[in-house]
């Protein structure tokens, strides 16, 4: 696809990612007013703290999004169901669930796409979305394409690469692969190792509609930059320290 850069090109298309395991409370908070401020699609946010910021965020543009079963995707479907209700109870309207990795590996398909249905029928009947997390550095071609074919299947909202938490990221080669195995209802979303603004262009131009980034308003600064925008004054949401992940 051809991209005609503008803010909200990228902007709109980031998933502010909040998830660094020693990140506290007032640099969770700090993270939510950031991603108010540069006008991202969502951020994607440590359970505990989804009230809190769907409290910061009510009002703004920026939709409230956490993780479930994550970084491992190891919990029982049970569990998954459970903590997806309670997310969305707190305010959560994006959910990123991980898949039973270990069940994908032994070509447990049943299992696999009941469970990405049952926490899907549940975001669905709350109003909600799922980005469906592969972990893609683990996976062969046949499981990241039967995987995409699942998530049409049970009508799952997205199809992602990576937790940022795995052994490896975001890569090309799969972005390529999953936006020609998923149905075209089913969204792409790049996440691990997505640093830079070209990197984030060429994710859009790959057909990515939502990029997972940590680094946001470093690239955002470089994009108003490089559209002669003047720059946002905003606090840094976080020390580097949590933050330095595949994400």
């Amino acid at each position: 696809m051809s991209l005609g850069l503008t803010y909200d090109s990228i902007a709109r298309r980031i998933d502010h990612s909040l998830l660094g395991p020693t990140l506290t409370t007032a640099e969770l908070e700090a993270g939510c007013r950031l991603a108010a401020r540069y006008g991202v699609a969502s951020v994607c946010i440590k359970p505990y703290a989804v009230k809190r910021a769907a409290e910061i965020l009510n009002g703004s543009k920026v939709a409230v999004g956490t993780t479930i079963g994550f970084p491992h995707g190891g919990h029982t479907t049970s569990v998954k169901v459970f903590e997806s209700r309670q997310a969305l109870d707190d305010g959560a309207t994006e959910l990123d669930m991980v898949v039973n990795i270990g069940q994908v590996l032994s070509d447990e398909w049943d299992a696999v796409s009941s469970e990405i249905g049952a926490v899907t029928r549940v975001a669905h009947d709350a109003g909600a979305i799922v980005k469906v997390i592969f972990e893609n550095c683990y996976l062969d071609d046949h499981h990241k394409a039967r995987l995409c074919a699942i998530c049409g299947e049970v009508g799952a909202d997205y199809v992602k690469t990576s937790t940022g938490y795995g052994s490896g990221g975001s890569t090309w080669d799969d972005l390529r692969l999953m936006r020609a195995s998923a149905p075209s209802t089913v969204k792409l979303k790049a996440a691990g190792g997505i640093r830079t603004l070209d990197e984030m262009i060429r994710c859009v131009e790959a057909g990515c509609d939502r990029i997972g980034a940590s680094r946001t308003a470093e690239v955002l600064d470089e994009l108003r930059k490089r559209l002669g925008l003047p720059p946002f004054h905003v606090e840094p949401a976080s020390s580097s320290r949590g933050q330095e992940s595949n994400y």
